[in-house]
């Protein structure tokens, strides 16, 4: 059989994919990450996005409950508009992280990439077990499995005719929880059965990432077509990242434009800026494991949106490949990651 790229739209070749976001997010609903502000900043975060409370939001964005609500009446020609401008900068797709628990809507997954014609790649799986309903908390190993194998081959509840490229983001907390275990060892089982691609959110801990795929390697997942996601908040060091690229996933550095050191949801973490974040991939070439990088923004709240002053889907593209260049990679190299990458991850 031939490898296929499974897109909201139907199966396309490998050579189609072009260069691509592989962890991103168009439709989702991140309510439950509200975290109160400084209480003498409280009066910034009423209402919506505008000039004079701008840069608070930038530095506490999960405090305004109006970004939070990614998808909504206001977001939906700004979303458009930022497909459009992804086009022009030379991006074709774009992997959606939106999994079970994040208000997934393959729906309109297969309405914009229609729209747009961006490459859009569907999601399945289940998020952290503090954004489930208690029915799904409750569902087995063997039953979770089963929702995944449906909506990878036949299709998903918003829209039967969308079927999902891919089992993720998979969601962790730390310590990883029964629930979220439970979430691995199904993704392994699915991944094992059909060879498909696994995006995997791990906790912010150090020893996550590493706990995470010993317990899906374990299981019966493969090392080659399994994505580590977030580990520029996670591994610090490149002792560390050096330590875990020798298991064999891909490396992803997916929160390009995040150009805030005070990381709300763990303060005792400095987010690194995108050029720190360059230079754990420059550590990751250097080594010649430029074939297990991967590239995106993470973008889930307006602010980062074009329309509501951010960087938009066009980032990497427009500001971060020509850092790349500057700072001595080749083309071949940025090619690798951004297009040859993904293509290899997503094709099953």
């Amino acid at each position: 059989m031939v490898a296929k790229i499974q897109t909201v739209l139907g199966e396309i070749q490998p050579d189609k994919l072009g260069r691509t976001l592989t962890h991103e997010h168009l439709f989702l609903d991140f309510h439950g990450f509200y975290t109160p502000p400084p209480p003498h900043l409280e009066n910034r975060f009423n209402g919506p996005i505008k000039l004079q409370n701008l840069g608070f939001i930038r530095q506490y964005p999960y405090s305004s409950k109006y970004n939070l609500a990614f998808y909504d009446q206001y977001t939906h020609n700004a979303l458009y508009n930022d497909l459009e401008e992804y086009l022009k900068s030379g991006g074709s797709s774009i992997v959606e992280n939106s999994s079970h628990g994040l208000g997934r809507r393959a729906d309109l997954m297969k309405e914009v990439s229609e729209k747009t014609k961006v490459n859009i790649v569907a999601g399945t799986g289940f998020y952290v077990s503090s954004v489930q309903k208690e029915n799904i908390l409750k569902l087995s190993v063997e039953e979770m499995g089963s929702l995944i194998r449906k909506e990878m081959l036949e299709g998903c509840a918003e829209d039967p005719s969308v079927k999902c490229g891919f089992i993720g983001e998979v969601g962790s907390s730390w310590p990883i929880d029964a629930f979220e275990k439970k979430a691995i060892l199904a993704t392994a089982a699915i991944q094992e059965e059909l060879n498909c691609p696994v995006s995997f959110h791990p906790g912010r801990h150090a020893d996550a990432p590493f706990e995470i795929i010993r317990t899906h390697l374990e299981a019966g997942g493969r090392k080659e077509k399994t994505v580590m996601s977030h580990l520029e908040r996670t591994l610090e060091t490149e002792a560390l990242l050096s330590d875990f690229a020798e298991l064999g996933t891909f490396c992803q550095f997916d929160l390009f434009g995040t150009e805030c050191s005070f990381y709300q949801l763990n303060t005792e973490v400095d987010m690194p800026s995108d050029a720190q974040r360059l230079a754990k991939v420059q550590h990751l070439v250097s080594e010649g494991l430029f074939d297990r990088v991967l590239l995106s923004h993470d973008i889930h709240t307006k602010h980062r949106l074009i329309e509501f002053g951010g960087h938009g889907y066009c980032h990497i593209n427009n500001n971060v490949i020509p850092k790349m260049k500057i700072k001595g990679m080749t083309q071949e190299e940025i090619d690798q990651i951004t297009i040859k990458n993904p293509t290899r991850w997503l094709s099953f």
